[in-house]
C-alpha cells in the first residue's frame, strides 16, 4: 500500500530522533544500515514515512544515500559500503568506518569492549591499526601515526591548535 507523499523538512524532531538512534541501534548489531522498508517495520510506520525520514536525517548530517538507489551508504562514524577503515569489535570484523577521524568515534558505540581499526597508510600504504576500548587508547602502530584532513576542523583557525 502506497502512503501520501511526505515532506521531509515537516518531520518532528521525535520522530528523527527514534529513527536515527534505530538506524545506529542495527548497524551496531549487525554492521549493516537497514533499507528504508525494514526501518518502517521496526519504527511501525510506512515505508514512504521512512524513506522521507531518512532523506531528512541525512541532509541533517554527514551522511548520505548511494547514488540512484534508496540505501543508505554512509552513517557516520560507519559506512554502509566497505572502506579502507576497518572496524573490529572484540576480534570480529564487521564494520567499516567513514573515514579514518570518523573511525575513532566508533568506539563510544561499542562501551566497555575493543574497537580497533585497520587501515592502510593512504599515502604509503603500510598497515597502521589503533585499539581503543572507551576513552583509553590501548595501543597505536606504528607509535607514530598522524591524520590529516583538507577540512577546518578544531574551531576557528586562530584557536585551532594545529593550522
Amino acid at each position: 500500500m502506497a502512503g501520501k507523499a511526505v515532506e521531509p523538512e515537516q518531520i518532528p524532531l521525535e520522530e528523527l530522533d527514534a529513527a536515527y538512534a534505530a538506524i545506529m541501534r542495527e548497524i551496531v548489531a549487525s554492521g549493516v544500515a537497514p533499507h528504508y522498508a525494514e526501518l518502517a517495520r521496526t519504527l511501525g510506520v510506512e515505508p514512504m514515512r521512512t524513506k522521507a525520514v531518512i532523506a531528512r536525517i541525512i541532509d541533517l548530517t554527514p551522511g548520505w544515500m548511494h547514488p540512484g538507489t534508496d540505501w543508505i551508504a554512509s552513517f557516520p562514524p560507519f559506512n554502509n559500503q566497505p572502506t579502507q577503515y576497518r572496524v573490529s569489535v572484540d576480534g570480529e570484523q564487521r564494520w567499516f568506518a567513514q573515514c579514518g577521524f570518523e573511525a575513532l568515534a566508533c568506539r563510544w558505540l561499542f562501551g566497555g569492549r575493543t574497537v580497533r581499526v585497520d587501515a592502510p597508510c593512504l599515502l604509503g600504504g603500510e598497515p597502521l591499526r589503533i585499539e581503543m576500548q572507551d576513552e583509553e587508547i590501548l595501543s597505536i602502530d606504528p607509535p607514530t601515526m598522524v591524520g590529516y584532513t583538507r577540512s577546518p576542523v578544531g574551531g576557528d583557525a586562530a584557536n585551532r591548535p594545529f593550522r
